[in-house]
């Protein structure tokens, strides 16, 4: 299993643009094969921040994902000026329940 994580800054004001100019993406990355899990969200305690988060079963699922986003049209709405991001690829070796 693969982790990628990663934060965006934007302007604040311009942050809500940003994350429903996502909605379109995040529903067609879940429904990819190999997709566990792929979301962006408010930061609640910094204004201009957006966390992303995925789940990917396999490298080769990540792949043909990255892939696909890198050919296919950019996200719909307005487009919002990115500041800074920083997004990593984590390999998991396992997983347990919490506690």
């Amino acid at each position: 299993m693969l982790i990628v994580a990663g934060e965006f800054q934007v302007e604040s004001q311009d942050r809500e643009a940003f994350l429903a100019g996502r909605v379109d993406m995040i529903r067609t990355s879940r429904a990819e094969p190999g997709c566990i899990e792929y979301t962006f969200a408010a930061d609640p305690i910094e204004s201009g921040r957006v966390v992303l988060y995925e789940r990917w079963e396999s490298q080769d699922a990540l792949d043909t994902h990255l892939k696909a986003q890198r050919s296919g049209p950019p996200p719909a709405g307005p487009q919002v000026a990115v500041k800074s991001m920083s997004i990593r690829v984590y390999d998991i070796s396992g997983d347990r329940p919490l506690g």
